[in-house]
């Protein structure tokens, strides 16, 4: 339970059965930095608490992770954290699938496999790590490069929820044309694709197509990876490992970072005024987009996720959505739309 003494809200997830808190638990830095994506190095018993905190302190329900995310790591400590629970507390588990990473190379980027019997492997590999019996939400990470078509792995997927191995099926990463490819064999039930105060064009390309055909939608990187937690600093981006993605993301280096940690300030100012942390406006600010069921947020520790669960209860006034998207055109940072229509 939260400290609100509230009850986190529920919201239902597109058109199926699954009623999700409005922050969910991000697993990709879990995975730590021995992979091509990786956040640096990381403690699974530190993991597994940050994990525990937010389902058992918060009443977060829901954890999005990924085969791919440390190469299995990640699924494993979700797994691990799984255990530790009483049953009647375990959370929704939502990963996805469709990249197949090189053993010998671990830091070579996975490729993008969209082969049915590949997927089929996939699914009974997480259900393995995971040690659940199904998964409640299963979704293909990224567009497959290998030539198979779109129609071949979303079947796929319908298949498996039909058989019962998942509960729902989406999509990570996809856009609008292929939202519809999918759409005419199988309704999606999910999109999951980035979406941040910087990080803005899902608003003009992928929400208002899942908003017309039902599709829940869970957005990750809703803080920036960091930049909009209110802790980043120009000193604190230099000083990123190599084996952090983030030191070779061009949000984290130069002017493009000038301009997301101004804005950051601007989240500072009204996260001041409201008493909550900086990241709950940051959250806030994703939520309050109509189309957007639920925010994807990662943590390392309990005191990350203390930091961001407050953005669950916060309902940013107009005025409020106002002074952010001026301070989008002030700053300059991102790209897309500044506010929601409403």
């Amino acid at each position: 339970m939260s400290d609100s003494n509230e009850p986190m809200p529920l919201r239902r997830l597109g058109q199926t059965d699954l009623k999700i808190t409005p922050v969910g638990f991000g697993a990709w830095a879990l995975g730590g930095g021995d992979w091509a994506a990786g956040w640096g190095a990381q403690d699974d018993e530190a993991s597994i608490a940050a994990i525990r905190h937010a389902v058992e302190h918060h009443g977060v329900n829901w954890i999005d992770t990924a085969a791919v995310y440390g190469l299995g790591r990640s699924e494993t400590v979700v797994g691990e954290a799984l255990r530790r629970m009483r049953p009647d507390a375990r959370p929704f588990i939502f990963t996805k699938g469709g990249l197949i990473w090189d053993e010998a190379n671990p830091q070579a980027f996975p490729a993008r496999v969209g082969r049915p019997d590949s997927l089929r492997y996939e699914v009974e590999a997480s259900l393995s790590r995971l040690g659940i019996e199904r998964i409640d939400l299963y979704q293909m990470h990224w567009p497959a490069q290998d030539g198979t078509p779109l129609e071949a792995y979303w079947q796929v997927l319908l298949d498996l929820k039909a058989e019962g191995k998942v509960r729902a099926v989406g999509l990570s990463n996809h856009n609008p044309a292929q939202l519809a490819a999918a759409e005419a064999l199988g309704h999606v039930d999910t999109l999951q694709p980035p979406f941040s105060a910087i990080e803005r064009g899902a608003a003009e390309t992928v929400l208002p197509w899942c908003e017309a055909h039902g599709t829940g939608v869970i957005v990750y990187s809703p803080l920036q990876a960091g930049l909009l937690s209110g802790g980043f600093t120009e000193d604190r981006a230099s000083q990123l490992g190599a084996d952090d993605w983030r030191s070779r993301s061009d949000n984290f280096q130069g002017e493009s970072l000038r301009r997301n940690l101004a804005l950051a300030e601007a989240f500072r100012a009204i996260a001041t005024r409201r008493a909550v942390p900086v990241p709950a406006v940051a959250i806030a600010w994703v939520l309050s987009w109509s189309a957007v069921t639920g925010a994807i947020v990662g943590a390392r520790s309990p005191a990350q996720v203390d930091g961001w669960v407050p953005g669950a209860y916060l309902s940013l006034s107009p005025p409020e959505l106002d002074e952010i998207a001026a301070a989008i055109q002030e700053t300059g940072a991102g790209r897309g739309p500044a506010r929601t229509a409403i």
